[in-house]
């Protein structure tokens, strides 16, 4: 019995088997550690739902695309005289194209969540010209003119706001609800008919279009010459797409942004037959994107939580190698534990007050718990200093890289480098083959050496 009790107390003196302990610890915190993420993609989850769920009853994400001019025609085979005649769709579109909007936003609520609502007010206008039909090998008696149709292709046809009428060479054009998908001018949208003059090749249009939506407005730049000019009072735009603008000014009364797309810019021409071109990949357009994401930045903070439980058992480890101070293994998962409940308590707080304040507050209280408990385990103040200081400097160094975009990565690096040669530094003296004694050391040799 004697030899057991002398052998377990080898064992818990044993500074390799303390290693592996903690090495263990370490590895056991994987779990509560992926549950924080877990519970982070929920609730991120959750918020997508509900944004989904307010965008849907006011308007989703739209996407403007044409006007674009549908010529069907007959093409018959001379050489097969058995062929059926097959009808084929001629799309055309607009020489000029020109768009000038004003989008007012509001921010709509559904409990905690939120999401940015916009009603946009837009004058479109432009000048189609027909092509030479001769030049494209379709003779005009093939031509249907009674089934040309003019087509506008709007994702979310909910938003619409205005009884639309089109300007058609001073003549008034009403729309109606619908289009053939198969035209390649997007799902849905409306269209007219298009009124042929003999002898007339050239047609002007303009026409308004009031439009609600959330998060972003595109636009497919269908003209030979497109220029698009949007103001919003949202200061916080982010352009996207396959075009950013030519001009913009960004204030905090809000942002102008023109465009100005050619012919020679985009991937598809002037004239197809059928849908031959998916012109949705060069739409473009204005995110109005909320100036925060906490919970992006949450799962960010969340990826270093592992670190933060490595560096601390280490900085445990030191005082009780360098200060004979034995720490039970229930005292390091205590510790790990109120680490970990750093994360929740800066998801729940960030959702009702913003994640910097939420940062603050968090940050404090687990810094502050984990000083007081260090102070019982060390009974030295010099010693819990040293501990409140060194996790004072993580959080901070944490903040400051999820604040960086561009230079996150470089600062983590650097960082983590300094720490380790601290690291190694402090622990170049330690005779790893000794054993954790009991006796107490002088405090001021212990805080020399750390």
């Amino acid at each position: 019995m004697k030899t057991i009790t002398e052998a377990k107390n080898k064992l818990s003196q044993s500074i390799t088997f303390k290693i592996g302990t903690i090495a263990f610890l370490i590895l056991l915190m994987l779990i509560p550690t992926g549950m924080i993420r877990s519970l982070i993609r929920e609730r991120q989850t959750t918020g997508l739902a509900v944004v989904n769920e307010i965008s849907e009853k006011w308007g989703t994400r739209q996407t403007v695309t044409g006007p674009v001019l549908i010529i069907p025609y007959v093409q018959v085979d001379n050489f097969s005289k058995e062929q059926k005649p097959v009808k084929q769709y001629l799309h055309i579109l607009p020489e000029s194209l020109k768009i000038n909007g004003e989008v007012s936003p509001e921010i709509r609520y559904r409990g905690i969540y939120k999401v940015v609502a916009y009603y946009s007010d837009m004058d479109i206008s432009g000048k189609f010209t027909l092509p030479d039909f001769e030049n494209l090998k379709i003779p005009k008696d093939y031509i249907l003119w009674n089934e040309a149709s003019l087509l506008v292709g709007i994702s979310d046809m909910r938003g619409i706001q205005n009884d639309i009428k089109i300007n058609w060479n001073n003549e008034t054009l009403q729309v109606s609800p619908g289009i053939d998908s198969h035209h390649g001018i997007g799902h849905s949208g409306f269209s007219t008919a298009f009124p042929v003059t003999e002898g007339i090749s050239s047609y002007n249009f303009d026409f308004d279009l009031k439009l609600n939506g959330s998060g972003n407005l595109k636009f497919v730049p269908v003209g030979k010459t497109t220029d698009i000019e949007i103001s919003s009072v949202w200061n916080t735009p982010s352009f996207t797409g396959a075009f950013l603008p030519d001009e913009r000014q960004i204030s905090d009364s809000g942002f102008v942004a023109k465009w100005n797309i050619l012919q020679l810019n985009r991937n598809f021409p002037q004239t197809w037959v059928n849908n031959k071109y998916d012109i949705d990949e060069s739409s473009f357009g204005v995110n109005l994107l909320l100036p925060v994401d906490q919970y992006q930045k949450s799962m960010r903070s969340a990826k270093y939580a592992i670190m933060f439980i490595a560096l601390t058992f280490i900085i445990f480890l030191f005082v009780e190698i360098l200060n004979k101070k034995r720490i039970h293994p229930v005292q390091y998962i205590l510790v790990s534990f109120g680490l970990l409940l750093f994360y929740t308590l800066l998801l729940s707080l960030a959702e009702h007050i913003g994640f910097n304040l939420a940062y603050t507050i968090s940050g404090v209280a687990i810094v502050g718990l984990i000083t007081s408990y260090s102070q019982s385990i060390f009974k030295k103040t010099r010693l819990t200093l040293i501990m409140g200081g060194a996790l004072s400097f993580l959080y901070i160094f944490l903040f400051v890289v999820l604040q960086l975009q561009d230079y996150a990565l470089l600062l983590g690096s650097i960082g983590l480098f300094i720490i380790l040669a601290i690291i190694m530094y402090l622990s170049r003296k330690i005779d790893w083959y000794s054993p954790i004694s009991h006796e107490k050391s002088l405090e001021s040799n212990a805080v020399h050496t750390l």
